[in-house]
C-alpha cells in the first residue's frame, strides 16, 4: 500500500508479524517467542498491523498497541504506520492518535482485504480502516497515502486536550 515508500524503502520493525507477513520488515517479532508489546521499538521506522480485538491471554487490546506507537514516536523519534479501524470516538483515539499522531489516512476502501494464513479468504474488514501516522515527515505521508484516501494533516492538536477535558463546545466555535 506504499508503506516501505513512507520510509524510504525500508520497514525495520514489525511488532506485530506471523509467518505469512508480507510486510518484511528487517526485524519482526512474533509470538510466542516475542510479544511487541513488550519489546523495545527503539527502530527508525516501525509499520504496526495490530489485533483488533482483545487478546483475553495477554490481557491487552488496540489501545495498548497505539500506546506502544506514540511512545516509540516520543521516545526514539521512530516513524510509526499503524494500519487501525476508525474509533475515532473512543479514549484511545483521542489520548494516542488525535494527541500524538502527524497524519491520518482514512482509507477509501472500507473493506480491506486480510490473509488469513498466508491465503486471501476473500473476507473484508467488518470496519472502516485508516492508517496512522507517527512521524515528521507528513508531506511524504500524503503524497504517498493521498491515491489511498482522505489525508488529513492532524499535527496541530499534538498536546491539546480533546473530548470532555474540553469546554463544551469549544471544538465547534
Amino acid at each position: 500500500m506504499g508503506d516501505t515508500a513512507v520510509f524510504g524503502g525500508t520497514i525495520e520493525l514489525d511488532p506485530c508479524s506471523n509467518e505469512y507477513s508480507v510486510v518484511k520488515a528487517n526485524t519482526e517479532y512474533r509470538l510466542p517467542q516475542h510479544d511487541g508489546l513488550k519489546e523495545r521499538w527503539n527502530y527508525p521506522t516501525i509499520y504496526v498491523n495490530p489485533p483488533y480485538g482483545i487478546d483475553k491471554e495477554r490481557g491487552t487490546t488496540i489501545k495498548n498497541w497505539l500506546a506502544k506507537c506514540a511512545n516509540a514516536h516520543e521516545e526514539f523519534n521512530s516513524e510509526v504506520l499503524a494500519l487501525v479501524p476508525i474509533a475515532a470516538n473512543t479514549a484511545h483515539w483521542k489520548k494516542y492518535v488525535f494527541t500524538k499522531a502527524k497524519s491520518i489516512c482514512f482509507l477509501y476502501d472500507t473493506r480491506l482485504r486480510f490473509l488469513e494464513n498466508g491465503q486471501d479468504t476473500g473476507k473484508g474488514a467488518p470496519m472502516a480502516c485508516a492508517m496512522i501516522y507517527w512521524g515528521n515527515n507528513q508531506r511524504k505521508f500524503y503524497e504517498v497515502f493521498i491515491e489511498h484516501g482522505a489525508v488529513v494533516d492532524i499535527s496541530n492538536l499534538i498536546g491539546e486536550k480533546i473530548g470532555a477535558d474540553r469546554k463544551k463546545y469549544e471544538l465547534f466555535c
